[in-house]
């Protein structure tokens, strides 16, 4: 079995993933270089699909900004590239093992 190397900008624990940002950015008022998403549970999901219909992009917005404890304003003022890195770190979160 080979096991796909983790880029560099991606520190993967067994409850949480920490993504080094390729430019600061504010979050709850702070700058930051690096965001970290806390594993989900079943009521974190839950909660992020309330009230957004089949609006698949504020569900996940919704989801990453409770794991990381930011507000989803901070999540949009992320770049592209940025937010992309976050997608990366959340599938590798909760990836089985075995994958």
């Amino acid at each position: 079995m080979t096991t796909k190397k983790l880029p560099a900008w991606l520190n993967l624990a067994a409850d949480r993933v920490t993504v080094t940002l390729s430019k600061p950015t504010d979050m709850n008022g702070v700058q930051v270089d690096k965001v970290s998403l806390r594993s989900p549970t079943v009521r974190d999901i839950r909660a992020a699909q309330q009230g957004v219909g089949e609006d698949d992009e504020q569900r996940e917005l919704n989801l990453f900004a409770s794991l990381a404890e930011v507000g989803v304003k901070d999540l949009e003022g992320l770049t592209l590239k940025d937010y992309s890195r976050l997608q990366t770190g959340y599938f590798r979160l909760v990836q089985d093992d075995d994958v």
